[in-house]
């Protein structure tokens, strides 16, 4: 019997050997049939305050899906920008009839959701707790406790954000580009400063919620296991006290594309990659007849992994690890735009490719066509599991005055789409003549290189000020005088030969969440690396000079031959002393760290930093291979004190992967490492 079997497991191995002989693995499957689809229309009702509500009966499973939307465009704040988003951080915290603390526990008692934004709200909940969910959310709504003091720890958190966003690239480049687009004082270009946000008052966010948060043209759409008798009482006993606003709104004002293609470059002197934008306003709404052929033209040129702006800057020429675009038929702010983050020496070469592949989408081949239809009509399919999909499309039906067959049709308007259509539809809605490139990078770096492309270049700072091309200053030290003037600052060469190893231990918060570091250095190249997220280690480096492991999420492993190398190389605790020895750095410029002028010195894969004033170092950036790409990481230093002697930064701030992490140093030790500390 055991001898049967072999055989047996043996013929059933041959075969499928066969039958794998004849599939093609690198063939893209072929889509099949358009299935039917069948979409609910809502039940419909509107109360006397103006607010429309939609219901949608599914009874599939026992949830149901509340969504409020409110259809107003863009309002103009002036000197307290951001007064409407302070104000939404104050919903859903507590009402004129329960604290902020008895609302939060019994939403999470009952396993639900409740979010609120300026422009509506969220909930999710079980059928059976709908009721008493529904009836909290509209309390919020109608009902909501303002405070001074909670509307000044909105305030402090708003500020903390944008201090965050003064350190990244793509937050001043997506700053900049609408206040360049649209205009600095109007509703879609203004910007959240310091001061503005400072400037808000609790009789200010009173005002814009009375004005703006109503329920004039709002849609409170309801899906999931829900009877609509029963949802029309409850909406009509919760909803009806909620008050009408007499405002109007002014219409957004008017924007234009450029006459011609020019670059607007951004001066971000910090900044280790270009932040690059293409992009042109365009008319485009969900009702027009180009809107599918527009769809699927975006989706081939940068909608993904396959498409041709992603085949392009990163798989072809590893400019960037990915490159997208976008088609926006918003119904404020309609635009389309293509960017990516790019290193600063390609910058050049990436905004021709970005134009290069603009310019080719207006010619496609049947088979992009094919696949284009297929990836998106499969995205339409699974998108309609879930319930929030309904609410939107009960919506957008409403707000883009929709013909009622849109999205029952939507599969069928997909596969009539044709190659011209899509071609006619880029050359309509794609402008690669009329584009604005936005660049937000490091202007000393790569302005002249942009400047060689033909185009106008316009200068501007990162509050959108328009600026003369920023000019390189004169350097009259050497790389020896900077790295003596460092030493000297922080105590002296005889102080530093003393020290054999620092340790260091410090906190930063991420995401609401304690990151704790524990950093020991000792010459030769040995180092211990311990961060900490709530208590639990998170990743743990350690390296003897020789040999070394990492530790992450449980899980050991030898360092990569690259990293061993890399810290087996990095000997010293002061590369500042070796820099008279080495004859060939040069200080390559003054540029701006944390608002200091300072000296640059490349040495290999890093740059060093130091201040032209006080000599210290302000940073440092290092480029190192991630996943066979190069990933520059830059970190600033702050905030110096003697230890023993000898002057440590407490303050040290990373950006690593769009993520920026500001460490404060609670502790510094010198030369107390032992060599189990690198074990």
């Amino acid at each position: 019997m055991k001898k049967q079997l072999t055989y047996i497991a043996a013929s059933f191995l041959i075969s499928g050997m066969t039958m794998a002989q004849k599939i093609d693995i690198n063939a893209m499957p072929k889509a099949g049939p358009t299935p039917s689809i069948n979409i609910a229309t809502p039940q419909t009702f509107k109360l006397s305050n103006g607010l429309t509500v939609m219901v949608v009966e599914n009874h599939k499973l026992p949830r149901v899906n509340v969504t409020l939307s409110m259809d107003r465009p863009p309002v103009y704040e002036g000197k307290i920008v951001g007064v409407n988003s302070i104000m939404a951080d104050q919903l859903g915290n507590g009402t004129t009839t329960m604290s902020k603390d008895d609302f939060n526990k019994r939403v999470d008692f009952l396993g639900s959701t409740i979010n609120f934004s300026s422009n509506g709200a969220f909930a999710n909940t079980l059928s059976k707790y709908f009721p008493e969910i529904l009836g909290l959310m509209a309390d919020a709504a109608i009902n909501p406790k303002f405070s001074a003091d909670e509307i000044q720890k909105s305030k402090e958190r708003s500020i903390e954000a944008l201090k965050l966003d003064e350190k990244s690239a793509q937050s001043i480049a997506s700053k900049v580009s609408n206040a360049v687009i649209y205009g600095k004082n109007t509703a879609r270009g203004e910007f959240e400063t310091e001061a503005s946000i400072n400037a808000i008052q609790l009789n200010d966010v009173q005002d814009v919620y009375s004005k703006y948060f109503a329920p004039n043209n709002a849609y409170l759409v309801v899906v999931g296991d829900v009877k609509f008798k029963d949802v029309k009482k409850l909406v009509e006993s919760k909803f009806n006290a909620w008050k009408k606003s007499s405002t109007t709104i002014p219409a957004v004002e008017p924007a234009k594309n450029v006459a011609k293609t020019e670059i607007e470059m951004i001066d971000v002197p910090s900044a280790v990659q270009s932040v690059i934008s293409v992009g042109n306003i365009t008319t485009l709404q969900m009702k027009d007849p180009q809107f599918f052929a527009a769809t699927i033209a975006n989706y081939i040129l940068g909608g993904g992994g396959e498409a041709r702006l992603f085949m392009n800057l990163r798989e072809k020429n590893a400019f960037t690890y990915g490159a997208y675009s976008s088609l926006s038929t918003s119904k404020y702010s309609p635009e389309f735009n293509a960017e990516s983050s790019v290193r600063n020496e390609v910058t050049d070469k990436a905004v021709t490719e970005f134009l290069n592949e603009l310019k080719g989408i207006s010619t496609i081949k049947p088979e992009e066509l094919a696949n284009a239809k297929a990836k998106l009509k499969g995205d339409f399919i699974r998108s309609m599991e879930k319930p929030e999909t309904m609410a939107k499309f009960a919506v957008n039906s409403e707000i883009y005055n929709l013909p009622k067959d849109f999205y029952a049709n939507y599969l069928k308007a997909i596969d009539n789409v044709s190659v011209e259509d899509v071609q006619n539809a880029a050359k309509a809605n794609i402008l690669p003549n009329q584009s604005r490139i936005f660049v937000a990078g490091k202007t000393s770096e790569v302005a002249d290189g942009l400047e060689k492309l033909g185009f106008a270049v316009n200068y501007y700072d990162k509050d959108a000020n328009k600026i003369s091309k920023p000019t390189v200053q004169k350097i009259d030290v050497t790389a020896a005088q900077v790295a003596d003037k460092y030493i000297t600052a922080i105590g002296g060469k005889a102080a530093l030969d003393k020290v054999t190893s620092i340790a260091t231990t410090a906190a930063a918060s991420v995401q609401g969440m304690n990151l704790d570091m524990t950093m020991v250095k000792a010459k030769g190249g040995k180092m211990l690396m311990d961060m900490k997220v709530m208590g639990n280690s998170m990743q743990k480096v350690v390296f003897d000079g020789v040999n070394g492991k990492m530790t992450a999420q449980g899980q050991t492993m030898d360092l990569p031959a690259e990293m061993k190398a890399e810290f087996a190389n990095d000997k010293e605790l002061f590369p500042e002393v070796a820099f008279a020895k080495k004859s060939a750095l040069k200080v390559s410029g003054i540029e701006k760290i944390n608002g200091e002028d300072s000296y640059a010195i490349k040495d290999g894969s890093t740059v060093y930093y130091y201040s032209v004033a006080s000599g210290l170092k302000t940073g440092e950036t290092k480029t190192q291979k991630m996943n066979g790409q190069e990933v520059t990481i830059p970190t600033t230093y702050g905030d110096y004190k003697a230890v023993d002697g000898v002057k440590l930064p407490y303050k040290i701030s990373q950006s690593m992967m769009g993520q920026s992490l500001d460490f404060v140093v609670s502790k510094c030790e010198l030369n107390k490492a032992k060599d189990a500390d690198f074990k």
